[in-house]
């Protein structure tokens, strides 16, 4: 395994915008710069000369772009208007401002494609961190060199310490560090071991590892996040399509009030013929709407790609934008709020017995059944030490729970009704009635004498999710709870995760018919599920939010996913779609403040073109880079 040099790949990224349109551009001012000192010194034509190859040289780029998109678009565009200014500026003489336009505008072009690639670095980190093959173990316990594409659910993989994990999957020997910030952004690594589950992209940092494929390549989540990536870098937000639309009827206003420009001041105002066109050129020149156009592209690029960084993947620019607008979320319960499985929360044991041995029992018995809340039990029961009993006969009572005979008695595991209501109520002082109100299963062990224990369970909230709604309700946002459980267990899992209001007892159905009651109320709504009950409400919302290893019904309707689950990313996401539309407003305000101050300086002839020239592309380059800080992490 070979390893690339950090000093060389530093030098790559420090220069790599010394490339294509930066190189021909800087070649260009260069140029200018030479072509100005031989006419300075006299050698008029030689300067001609070279400022026409500086022309050439710089504005070849943009004006390929220009010409390709009129022809393609059968449309006129800014890039038009900049080359029509620059030949209109020299052919009046002023061949040194004509060229320091074309080189500015070089300039902030190539700055533009930087801005766009520069955003766009987190696809090609992550396609860089995809591996491209695998050790797959053979049944005689070799190996063989595939590539992931070859592999099949199923098949078994191996991995070397040092070495990126190659598919989804689960371990099925071996324990080592895993370092999944690729996926989920953690930078300290996990410790993992049989049974945890891997993903592809991340690196297996010190033990080897077998692992069984669970999905194939092109299902992992490593390739869901390419791909929601690249589909999100292609969609558009509205702002843009407005800005795209409105460019293209402002052009050929410009070009029709610069046709006036250059013969109606002559005889209203008395310029002479060299002043008129002069200000007509001047006119085309800070009348362009290029900092309009750069206003929006590089900062919603910049802010898709932040999003990926940190877990949120938006399927576009519209849901970015959107994102900020929304007033209300709402959520499902099971696998969004909770982790989704049940967890015991509350173990009582009757005073005069064991804990370990009767954790023993109960975990023996449950060992015969593969039920959530058993696994759940058993799991429970192993953390806590309490090991398996031999020459326990265990029987499944359908419908009702376990009977179990060990040592001469006999055993029952199940709920009040298979135990005997009354003393499963009286149990612990009543401690029944105290944990269903708290939305908790209660399961019983007694033997003929009586209650013996009694074990709670709950599907607990996941550790991020109450810091998760309290940022949300500082951002002004009202959180909604939609749930197919019981009111009982409705109201617990709200009261303790700080929901501000919840609806019981949900059917797909009902969830819509909510959805459009709060939109009603409030404007705009965000839904976040998991599951293929919850895509009926995320397509109705107007933001679906879908948890990262929800079902592959809940990812394809979903406008936004969050990868590896983590709620504390939404009231992330929130705040960067803020951020993104305050920087798009003041872009575009100072754009077009920008454009009327040099459009009436120029008619008061208190603006030259060079002037003009420095108003207009710094204005685009200042743009540009104010969209560039979504970049970087903040508030």
């Amino acid at each position: 395994m070979t390893t690339a040099n950090p000093a060389v790949h530093a030098s790559k990224e420090r220069f790599s915008w010394l490339n294509g349109e930066m190189i021909a551009a800087l070649s260009s001012g260069i140029l200018i710069l030479i072509a100005y000192l031989a006419g300075a010194a006299g050698f008029d034509t030689v300067s001609a000369g070279i400022f026409i190859i500086a022309f050439v040289v710089g504005g070849f780029a943009k004006a390929k772009e220009g010409i390709t998109e009129t022809i393609r678009n059968k449309t006129l565009n800014v890039e038009i208007l900049m080359i029509l200014a620059a030949i209109g500026a020299a052919s009046i003489g002023y061949w040194t401002e004509g060229a320091i336009l074309i080189f500015i505008f070089a300039v902030s072009g190539a700055l533009e494609t930087y801005s766009i690639e520069k955003s766009r670095k987190e696809i090609s980190a992550l396609l860089n961190l995809k591996p491209e093959e695998a050790w797959r173990l053979k049944d005689d316990g070799s190996t063989e060199r595939v590539g992931v594409a070859d592999i099949r659910v199923g098949d078994f993989v191996l991995v070397r310490p040092g070495e990126r994990i190659p598919v989804d999957g689960s371990i099925l020997s071996g324990m080592s560090s895993v370092d999944e910030s690729a996926i989920s952004g953690e930078s300290l690594p996990l410790e993992k071991g049989p049974d945890h589950e891997v993903f592809a992209g991340t690196v297996n940092l010190s033990g080897a590892l077998s692992i069984k494929v669970d999905k194939h390549s092109s299902e992992s989540l490593f390739q869901k996040i390419i791909d929601l990536v690249e589909s999100a870098q292609s969609e558009k937000s509205p702002s843009q399509q407005f800005i795209e639309r409105f460019e293209s009827i402002y052009v050929y206003a410009v070009l029709g009030v610069v046709a006036l420009m250059m013969v109606l001041p002559h005889y209203l105002f008395d310029w002479d013929w060299t002043t008129t066109i002069y200000r007509a050129m001047v006119l085309l020149v800070v009348a362009s709407p290029c900092a309009l156009v750069a206003s929006i592209m590089p900062a919603t690029l910049s802010a898709i790609s932040n999003g990926a960084s940190h877990g949120v993947l938006f399927k576009g620019g519209t849901h970015l934008e959107s994102l900020s607008s929304v007033k209300v979320i709402a959520f499902d319960k099971t696998g969004t709020l909770t982790e989704g499985r049940p967890a015991v929360t509350d173990l009582i044991v009757k005073d005069s017995l064991d804990k370990t041995e009767t954790l023993s029992i109960l975990r023996t018995i449950e060992s015969l059944s593969a039920h959530p809340l058993a696994v759940a039990i058993q799991s429970f029961a192993e953390q806590e030490g309490a090991g398996l009993l031999k020459g326990i006969e265990i029987r499944d009572i359908p419908g009702s729970g376990l009977e179990a005979d060990w040592e001469g008695k006999t055993y029952r595991v199940g709920k009040p009704g298979f135990v005997g209501k009354a003393e499963a109520a009286a149990f612990a002082d009543g401690a029944l009635e105290r944990l269903g109100n708290e939305g908790k299963t209660v399961v019983f062990l007694r033997d003929e004498h009586g209650i013996l224990a009694l074990a709670a369970l709950k599907d607990t909230l996941r550790p991020e999710a109450v810091q998760a709604l309290n940022s949300l309700r500082a951002l002004g946002v009202r959180t909604v709870m939609l749930t197919g459980d019981n009111e009982q267990t409705a109201r617990a899992i709200a009261e303790e995760a700080g929901i501000d209001e919840y609806t019981a007892e949900c059917l797909p159905e009902t969830k819509v018919a909510r959805l459009k009651e709060l939109e009603k109320t409030y404007g705009a709504v965000a839904m976040i599920g998991d599951g293929i009950n919850d895509a009926p409400a995320l397509a109705t919302s107007t933001i679906g939010i879908a948890m990262g290893d929800g079902t592959g019904v809940a990812l394809e309707t979903a406008d936004v996913v969050l990868m590896k689950n983590d709620l504390r990313r939404l009231p992330y996401a929130h705040r960067l779609s803020g951020r993104m539309n305050r920087i798009i407003k003041q872009n575009v305000i100072f754009s077009i403040s920008v454009i009327l101050l040099l459009i009436m300086s120029n008619f008061l002839q208190v603006i030259d073109l060079p002037l003009g020239v420095l108003g207009h592309e710094g204005s685009t380059i200042l743009v540009i880079l104010n969209g560039l800080r979504l970049l970087k992490n903040g508030d």
